[in-house]
């Protein structure tokens, strides 16, 4: 695929995650996510004057004019997706209390989204998903995985788990503390894995 292909489904890719974050931060009340979320639009806006640099470069180089305009028409519409989430987010980032229609919703709500960063000593290093199985084991679904800059979207059972990552999940909020202690390498994983 090529390079600017590639950072085109970056691009969608990030932006849908946002939507579902900072929905999730609302919904939740959760700041780390909201603040998740604000880290991702200052990235995708760098990755979005990238893909629009290339497209110019493409214009002097290929003469492509129409492909250009279209992807450039693109990343400004994913753009101002992404101001969009951030709007969201901010709302939980700057609002002490939830809502009462959204705290209505959260005692309701039977699911939640959390944050965990893999520790060294965690059962987790080296596996993938599927070998530990991670969603069965502690009840949490792994939506997207952080690593570094870079985000693993939708990871499957082939995924392995790195020591620094950020793994982004959903699931029951009961679950939700054990899965953290898993990353942290305060609980173990059931055997076998």
């Amino acid at each position: 695929m090529e390079q600017l292909d590639e950072m085109l489904l970056e691009l969608k890719d990030t932006s849908e995650l946002m939507i579902d974050l900072a929905y999730s931060s609302l919904l939740y009340n959760n700041k780390e996510i909201a603040e998740e979320v604000v880290t991702m639009e200052e990235m995708l806006d760098e990755l979005a004057n990238k893909i629009q640099r290339q497209a110019i470069e493409r214009v002097v180089n290929d003469k492509d004019e129409e492909k250009a305009f279209t992807v450039i028409k693109l990343a400004a519409a994913v753009e101002e997706i992404s101001d969009a989430a951030m709007q969201i987010a901010m709302v939980t980032i700057n609002d002490p209390e939830p809502h009462p229609v959204i705290r209505l919703s959260i005692k309701d709500a039977d699911t939640t989204i959390t944050l965990a960063e893999v520790k060294d000593g965690s059962d987790l290093v080296g596996k993938t998903l599927g070998k530990m199985r991670l969603a069965s084991q502690s009840g949490m679904w792994a939506v997207a995985i952080k690593r570094g800059r870079k985000y693993v979207f939708g990871p499957d059972k082939s995924t392995v788990v790195e020591v620094g990552d950020v793994i982004i999940s959903r699931g029951p909020p009961d679950a939700e503390k054990y899965f953290q202690d898993l990353c942290l390498g305060k609980e173990r994983l059931e055997e076998p894995y």
